[in-house]
Order: structure tokens, then C-alpha cells, then sequence
């Protein structure tokens, strides 16, 4: 079960000349498609005499693969712009650098002053993929574990079995809270163990999973 995917943690920044025409590149961790947007709306602020600010935005663990689970991992999401530049010439090279290194959560846009030479579709492309490539090169890759959440209700007594069960599973208490006769333990567990650790938890008859149905 694939429970980790790569994102980056840092910041990337690059810039290099083509024919005259300036590029510069920034790379940018994002959790939402705001972030993405909110990103490019600050490099369009900062670069408002650039005539084209290109970008591409990835979301979502399994965005990549295909065997993507809309349902237990949420909605996984693409978007690439040209920004006036010749169809296909910029965001989807842009994009292709993030699908080619397996990266998700990540947003990169392109900056591109026009140094009066044309570059064709052809050279347009490799100069947002050199772009963008030389961005990410930049940042700082990381992978990161998908995690799940989950609240059991258990009677005071079979409590520290539980908390054993817990932590000899890989898990995490990140939430504790009682009742008048139970106590309520929040756990955090990486998603490839959680199945095994369920499995254990109701070998205690009295314990219930909060909010989910028998």
C-alpha cells in the first residue's frame, strides 16, 4: 500500500537567458489550489511588466498514479497555463517537470521577459522545461507519510491495553479526553498500518471507533 509521496519543503528560485528572452522560475510547496492561485497572483504582482507568467500547479498524494483512490485519498488535480504563449508551449512542460520527478503539492510559475526574438513552440518549451526543471532542482525534495486519524472509546479499564496496542502498532496518542467510565484516545498511524492495528484494537470487545458504524 503506498502511503508516502514527494512534495517539496523548501522554496526554489532560478532564472537563466534564451535568445534574449529572460526567464525566471519559482517553486512553491501548496496544500490547496488557493495557495497556487495566491502564489501566482504574488508573482504576477512582483513581475507586472513580464508578458507572460506561466505556471502549473499539482495536487493530491496519488496524483501520478494510475490507481488513484478519489475516495480515500481526495481529489488529485492538475492545472497548467500559458498565459498567452502558443498552446502547449509552457504550462504543460512546466507540469511535465513535477510528473517526471514524481512531485505533488507543488506549484511553479514562469516568468518570461521577451527579448525580442522568437523562439518557436519547439524552443518555447524546452525553455519553460529548463525553467522549471532548474526551479525544482533548487528547492528541497522531501517524502513525505500519508497519515490516518482516528478516535476509539474504551472503558478505563482495558485503557492501558489499548495505549500498548497503540504504540506496539506504530501509532501515535494525539488526543486523549474521558467520559465518566471511558477514556476517548485520538491516534495518528501511517496509513499502511493501520489496517493491522485496527484488527488488533477490536480484539478488545468494549472498545468502539468513535463516528463509525458497526
Amino acid at each position: 500500500m503506498k502511503d508516502s509521496y514527494l512534495t517539496i519543503s523548501s522554496e526554489g528560485e532560478s532564472q537563466f537567458v534564451e535568445k534574449r528572452s529572460r526567464f525566471l522560475s519559482f517553486a512553491r510547496h501548496i496544500e490547496s489550489e488557493e495557495e497556487a492561485k495566491e502564489f501566482v497572483a504574488e508573482i504576477r504582482k512582483k513581475y507586472y511588466d513580464a508578458r507572460h507568467v506561466c505556471y502549473a500547479y499539482a495536487l493530491g498524494y496519488d496524483v501520478w498514479t494510475e490507481d488513484y483512490d478519489p475516495i480515500a485519498r481526495g481529489t488529485a488535480i492538475t492545472r497548467a497555463n500559458d498565459d498567452g504563449e502558443p498552446g502547449g508551449s509552457a504550462g504543460k512542460p512546466i507540469l511535465g517537470q513535477m510528473r517526471s520527478r514524481n512531485l505533488t503539492n507543488v506549484v511553479v510559475a514562469v516568468v518570461r521577459y521577451f527579448g525580442g526574438v522568437k523562439l518557436g513552440t519547439g524552443g518555447l518549451a524546452v525553455a519553460y522545461k529548463t525553467a522549471s526543471a532548474d526551479a525544482l532542482d533548487a528547492a528541497t525534495v522531501e517524502e513525505r507519510l500519508m497519515m490516518s486519524k482516528f478516535t476509539v472509546d474504551v472503558p478505563y479499564t482495558e485503557a492501558d491495553t489499548a495505549m500498548r496496542f497503540i504504540r506496539e502498532g506504530g501509532a501515535e496518542i494525539i488526543g486523549r479526553d474521558y467520559t465518566a467510565t471511558t477514556t476517548l484516545l485520538t491516534v495518528e498511524v501511517r496509513q499502511s498500518l493501520e489496517p493491522a492495528l485496527r484488527e488488533r484494537l477490536v480484539k478488545i470487545l468494549t472498545l468502539k471507533f468513535v463516528g463509525e458504524e458497526e
